[in-house]
């Protein structure tokens, strides 16, 4: 039997905190909040795009504010429109699924059954950060990889990835399935559902952004 082709995926669903044109009036007087890790994962681009380069692996983002609505969240999640979006209108909230959530999430999916078309497997690495200060509490790890430990294939991969970092990263704290849980509502999730675990491998990189450039910032 040939041995399988596997290609690379790389996503950062929360590139940016940009804020679209028709929602600048909702968030006037909001910047800190819109500056700070609520509006994105600080740093998380940068380190996608280091790895898009290296490894030569296609790389899509959005760079629309988390705060406008979450695309690491399922459709139903309660946070999937944050507390500035969520009293909004479903006629409002339904456009900015349409403009925002669903073309990034299309997108991935159209590449991930081109893969599958071709006969490849996916691997797919999601690339997010997150603070090092969550409500007063100071939060221990360095890097976490997440993964769903059913699966075996990622559960195989991580720990191979988490022993090479140590290897080359001495002193930093690297966790699986923390500060969050791997099968927690995200869209490695959401596709894990969709797509055997013989064929698609669905892992989130999450790094303390204390480690990361612009410099660290906590809760507003």
């Amino acid at each position: 039997m040939a041995p399988k082709k596997w290609e690379l995926l790389i996503t950062c669903e929360h590139a940016g905190n940009r804020i679209p044109a028709g929602l600048k009036a909702l968030f006037q007087g909001r910047d800190s909040l819109i500056q700070s890790h609520r509006g994105y994962d600080i740093g998380a681009i940068k380190m996608a795009a280091v790895f898009s380069a290296k490894l030569d692996a296609p790389l899509f983002f959005s760079k629309t504010s988390r705060l406008v609505c979450d695309l690491n969240r399922s459709l139903g999640n309660p946070t999937l429109f944050s507390s500035v979006t969520q009293p909004l209108s479903q006629e409002v909230k339904h456009r900015i699924l349409e403009q925002h959530y669903f073309p990034h999430r299309r997108r991935v999916e159209s590449h991930i059954e081109t893969c599958f078309q071709k006969k490849a497997c996916l691997l797919h690495l999601a690339v997010h950060s997150f603070t090092p200060v969550l409500a007063g509490k100071v939060r221990r790890t360095d890097i976490g990889l997440l993964y769903d430990p059913k699966r075996n294939l990622e559960a195989l991969f991580c720990r191979a990835w988490q022993k090479q970092i140590r290897l080359n990263q001495h002193g930093l704290s690297i966790h699986l399935n923390a500060p969050y849980r791997g099968i927690s509502d995200g869209f490695a999730t959401y596709l894990r559902k969709k797509y055997p675990a013989s064929r698609y491998i669905g892992i989130e990189l999450e790094v303390n952004n204390r480690l990361l450039d612009p410099p660290l910032k906590t809760d507003p």
